[in-house]
């Protein structure tokens, strides 16, 4: 576990490093894949797990370990990847590119369970986040994410389902909310930007019931909420 390079650079009286290791573990034998229940359940369990700065903190920690391993699995299949813009590799290879949301080997954190949970705390809690930790970091793996689910989408015609369009709706507010309680937002990356230029609605589909159950339009929604 490479918890120690999760400083955070902005340390608080208050936090508790050793806390923080113990939700961190928590957080992953608790809940994932291998426990019994639907992952939206579980996702708001661990939600209410993440309480507290510490819990802002671990937070912060699932999204860079997520997007870091998200970016190596992507990178590892051969095809040329620039983790600012993920549509290149998504243009490039299109199918022939497999999501790194499906998991597998190298994921310890679950995408719809643990990723969902840390976005969903963090756009709750973003005032406090930006005193606890620096936001901008946050912030760049909330919208690489969110990038690499709209771009495979887009270009590497990956079906969406429900539980990834929840996520990207999730990983929407949290930007959202992290760009709001920021002094000083950053510009948006080149990648985020050209899917805010588009306008595709998106059949949503539920494995479970087998059926469509809705549409999703990212483009809109992302124009919505962080050119507001």
């Amino acid at each position: 576990m490479r918890w120690f390079r999760f400083g955070s650079g902005r340390q608080q009286t208050g936090q508790d490093p050793a806390r923080q290791q113990d939700l961190y573990r928590e957080l992953r034998e608790r809940f994932g894949p291998h426990v019994p229940g639907r992952f939206t359940d579980q996702a708001d369990q661990a939600v209410a797990l993440l309480d507290g700065d510490d819990g802002i903190v671990v937070a912060a920690i699932v999204l860079r370990e997520f997007a870091d391993a998200a970016f190596a699995a992507t990178a590892g299949q051969g095809f040329q990847v620039d983790r600012r813009d993920y549509r290149w590799a998504w243009q490039g290879a299109g199918p022939r590119l497999r999501s790194p949301l499906a998991g597998g080997p190298g994921f310890p954190l679950h995408p719809y369970v643990h990723v969902a949970a840390a976005v969903t705390v963090i756009a709750r809690q973003a005032g406090r986040l930006v005193k606890v930790t620096d936001p901008q970091p946050v912030l760049a793996h909330v919208l690489e994410i969110l990038d690499l689910i709209t771009a495979s989408w887009e270009y590497g015609r990956v079906v969406p389902d429900v539980d990834t369009a929840n996520l990207g709706s999730a990983a929407i507010d949290a930007a959202r909310e992290i760009r709001g309680a920021m002094s000083d937002a950053p510009p948006l990356p080149s990648g985020i930007r050209e899917q805010m230029r588009r306008n595709n609605t998106v059949d949503v589909w539920d494995p479970a019931a087998n059926r469509i159950v809705g549409g999703f339009n990212p483009g809109k929604a992302m124009r919505e909420a962080l050119l507001a």
